[in-house]
């Protein structure tokens, strides 16, 4: 699809992944960028538009549609981590990480929906994860988010086919962010896994594999147990 002179909207677009999904998007021509953010005043990247945008608000995300009836791109990447050891600790974090990650894609997805068939099907693309294929010791409950959001993704790739939008998930491993910054092993740049999600917008694919790891992951997927999880 085109990128070029299409209206576009990035929900967590303050920082990181999201950020440089906005920065892509506009170097690939883009003629309006919304930056779906919380605090729509903190957001004073150049050349964006700021939306007031809790994924996990109803109202907002209903308001965001209606405001934003003129987007061909939608970009789901608002996520969090945080949630407890699978042994101990509190299940609130796991909660926010479905509320944010699971149900405020799907929120988002419903709600544009029907802004990305009036404007002729355009592209829906959720920023996933290898952690959608495989456990994460790590952040349990984060992988299993993602691996909801993977079937999610898949589910509106099936619903939104007749009316012509193409549905992107992106898969990566640790990225250079502050959701990583903890995390000792090797990252990948934010801006390469934006440019390689407009790759595949321009190309019409329906994944984007990352990195290695993640590609090695997901040829695993057909192989035994065992395999998948050797190094891990």
């Amino acid at each position: 699809m085109d990128i070029k002179g299409s209206a576009a909207l990035v929900t967590g677009a303050n920082r990181g992944i999201g950020l440089a999904f906005a920065r892509a998007l506009l170097a690939h021509g883009a003629a309006k960028v919304y930056a779906g953010v919380r605090d729509p005043e903190s957001m004073r990247e150049p050349g964006v538009t700021p939306l007031r945008l809790d994924v996990t608000d109803e109202e907002q995300v209903a308001e965001a549609a209606r405001t934003a009836d003129d987007v061909s791109i939608v970009i789901n990447n608002a996520g969090v981590a945080g949630g407890p050891a699978l042994l101990e600790g509190s299940f609130d974090g796991a909660r926010r990480e479905m509320e944010v990650n699971y149900f405020g894609t799907w929120a988002v997805s419903r709600a544009f929906a029907p802004v990305l068939a009036a404007n002729g099907g355009g592209a829906l693309v959720t920023m996933l994860s290898v952690a959608s294929w495989v456990a994460n010791r790590r952040l349990p409950s984060y992988a299993a988010s993602k691996s909801a959001q993977w079937s999610l993704t898949n589910a509106f790739r099936l619903a939104l086919r007749e009316q012509g939008t193409l549905v992107v998930g992106v898969h990566a491993g640790y990225v250079d962010t502050d959701l990583a910054a903890d995390i000792d092993s090797p990252k990948i740049l934010a801006a390469d896994v934006a440019e390689m999600t407009m790759a595949a917008l321009l190309d019409g694919a329906p994944e984007v594999l990352v990195d290695e790891v993640t590609r090695r992951v997901r040829a695993a997927l057909s192989g035994d147990l065992e395999t998948l999880y050797a190094d891990r």
